[in-house]
């Protein structure tokens, strides 16, 4: 089956990783097969959602190795397949990545970047990493990345580390990984207010943390601290998971009743 990609891509942001994507639905269809498809980050994830939605006789289902992770990998199936997903036989894999960082702090992208550049890991082979405190971190990868780096030894700048396998279920998951409601009264419908609110950090924590660029809304960069924020709105916190503005609602003291959603 050849798809309208034309249609199918009319309005996207991100049409060249929707394209390839689109590239394996039509493998789907012609194979009868069921295909993973590379780790892709949630704003190109949402955006393929929205497009597989409208695609007939096409399933699909993603993770990435724990909850709410920001990096899955999709299932793409015919709907007419009844494939039973064994969720022990996931192509997802986990890495431990030790070392001494002591004296060095690191962040999520030096070590992606050390899995990039040293070691040859592809891309879309590697899920979310995260810091486990001064002794490294920890990471989702494919199951082939694992097979790679298992037992392997390289360097994050200047401090040597290994990898070890890991199980799913033996990842010391970051704090972020459970959802929960909040619900917050606020002076305002600034950005710095509204994530100070939801990731719980005092506002002039807030505002370093958006000036140094850990802070985007709807998965792009900014740097406006007193950006307006609007029902629907995500803001996403480097190490910190997401908060989605659910509703906004002005109060008579002329206060901004928010609730949101913490992931």
């Amino acid at each position: 089956m050849k798809l309208s990609r034309k249609k199918l891509l009319k309005g996207c942001i991100y049409k060249k990783e929707i394209d390839q994507l689109l590239t394996i639905v039509e493998r789907v269809f012609i194979t009868w097969e069921s295909f993973w498809t590379p780790f892709i980050p949630a704003p190109v994830r949402d955006e393929a959602i929205k497009i597989f939605e409208g695609i007939a006789d096409i399933n699909f289902y993603s993770n990435g190795g724990y909850p709410n992770a920001e990096r899955q990998r999709i299932l793409i199936k015919r709907d007419s397949i009844e494939d039973i997903l064994d969720l022990k036989q996931l192509p997802i894999g986990a890495i431990k990545i030790e070392g001494n960082f002591l004296f060095d702090k690191t962040s999520p992208e030096d070590f992606q970047n050390a899995l990039l550049k040293v070691l040859g890991i592809e891309y879309g082979s590697i899920g979310d990493i995260w810091i486990t405190g001064d002794r490294g971190a920890q990471a989702i990868c494919t199951s082939e990345a694992l097979q790679s780096l298992y037992n392997c030894k390289g360097f994050i700048r200047d401090v040597e580390v290994t990898f070890k396998a890991l199980d799913l279920s033996e990842l010391r998951l970051p704090s972020y990984s459970n959802t929960r409601k909040i619900i917050s009264v606020e002076a305002s419908k600034r950005l710095d207010a509204i994530a100070s609110a939801g990731f719980g950090f005092s506002r002039a924590r807030i505002v370093k943390q958006i000036k140094e660029g850990k802070i985007r809304l709807n998965w792009q960069p900014i740097n406006s601290v007193s950006r307006p924020i609007s029902i629907g709105d995500r803001i996403q916190m480097e190490g910190r998971g997401s908060i989605e503005i659910l509703d906004l609602n002005l109060t008579k003291k002329e206060r901004w009743r928010v609730e949101l959603i913490k992931k």
